[in-house]
């Protein structure tokens, strides 16, 4: 059987073995509902271990453990995020909603149902590598804006955004403010104590966590409306049984992620792009060079399909993603290359790569070589690639 290196770690890692294996008992033995200190002792456990998870992954944001509630992952944390403060402030503050037009969907889609609900909302722009311009966001800000959402990092090109100016400006203009830490949660350090955020949507798919489970910082006092109804689960804000196991699992979760790890990854990626760079020619960098998440490779090559490439490179062993549309279910490029001035064309010849710690520096030598040969392959019977001219005749 052929060897297979992934390398789409932002869309979902490996289960760490480790963490699997905290989870488990809960499963098969601590089962029961999490109940208060005067129900049956299996559901005291239970309530016991949901506690310690939060107050884990509320330690790792420098926040107290009755400000994050866990939720079914970054989708439903943004959602709640973004709708539940504009149910929460209603006529009170205003309906003007304020985000990047790079967000990732939870966010993007959030904010255009909102808009269709008859909210303002201002799509902020960003530069050639993907950075949002703190003096047009300053600008943006009126009276009647309830809240400004801007991820941490971005989702495809992996820019990172200078969080601690943006919500200094929103503390200083009086509106609130919310990041998507999906793909920076224990790899970019965000301490809630010296970063005046006032919620954070964090997720565990992306650090060797389960799948199903992620969560939503909320600083003390934010308004924050109740959107799903049903029981009065985690602080009467998310009605719905506790995933005990999975909440225990992302706790493991974050607990494994260390400097070391992180540091291997960016001396990873860093080989990824200066190789792909100098070895392969028309190919240009997505995002920025150094503010720039350190799992997050992301080049177009010029001239091919992105879909083609990642086909040629799945016969030979290697999974990556490509901002094409043809692997869009939605039929559309990247929404994302669109944001920072890229053409169709630049979209979709854009691969990523995002590395996670089953990655080894072997692996990127062997990606790196064999996407050379793929690119070169296609690009040798591609109609948009430049070809030398053929040699005329002279007997003619």
């Amino acid at each position: 059987m052929q060897s297979y290196t992934y390398m789409d770690n932002a869309a979902a890692t490996r289960l760490d073995e480790r963490v699997l294996e905290t989870m488990t008992p809960f499963f098969f033995q601590t089962y029961a509902v999490a109940t208060s200190e005067f129900g049956y002792s299996l559901g005291i456990e239970s309530r016991d271990a949901l506690d310690g998870a939060r107050a884990s992954l509320s330690g790792r944001l420098g926040a107290s453990p009755e400000e994050f509630i866990f939720t079914s992952g970054d989708t439903e944390s943004s959602n709640m995020a973004l709708k539940g403060v504009a149910l929460a402030l209603g006529e009170k503050k205003g309906r003007h909603l304020i985000v990047s037009s790079i967000e990732d969907f939870p966010v993007l889609h959030s904010a255009q149902t909102l808009e269709r609900q008859g909210y303002r909302v201002t799509f902020l722009p960003v530069d050639g590598e993907g950075v949002v311009d703190l003096d047009a966001l300053e600008k943006a800000i009126d009276k009647e804006t309830f809240l400004v959402s801007i991820q941490h990092a971005n989702q495809e090109i992996g820019t990172v955004q200078d969080i601690h100016a943006i919500a200094a400006i929103c503390r200083e203009k009086g509106t609130l403010f919310h990041t998507d830490a999906t793909h920076t949660f224990t790899r970019i350090p965000i301490d809630v104590r010296e970063v005046p955020v006032d919620l954070i949507s964090v997720s565990a798919h992306t650090i060797h966590g389960p799948k199903g489970i992620g969560g939503l910082y909320v600083r003390k006092k934010t308004p924050l409306a109740k959107w799903m109804d049903g029981g009065f689960q985690e602080f009467d804000l998310r009605a719905g049984l506790e995933n005990i196991p999975g909440s225990v699992g992302f706790a493991k979760a974050a607990e494994l992620v260390t400097d070391d790890e992180n540091r291997q990854l960016a001396q990873m990626r860093d080989s990824i792009i200066d190789r792909l760079l100098s070895e392969v020619s028309d190919t240009t960098l997505n995002g920025h060079r150094s503010k720039r998440v350190p799992q997050n490779a992301n080049v177009s090559f010029h001239f091919v399909e992105g879909e083609s490439i990642t086909l040629h490179l799945d016969t030979r062993g290697f999974a990556v993603s490509t901002g094409s549309a043809c692997f869009s279910r939605s039929l559309e490029g990247s929404h994302v290359i669109f944001g920072i001035g890229g053409d169709h064309e630049r979209a979709h010849g854009s691969i990523r790569f995002t590395l996670g710690r089953y990655n080894t520096m072997e692996e990127v030598d062997q990606v790196v070589s064999t996407i050379s040969e793929v690119v070169a392959q296609l690009r040798s019977i591609s109609p948009l690639a430049p070809h030398d001219a053929p040699v005329e005749d002279e007997a003619k």
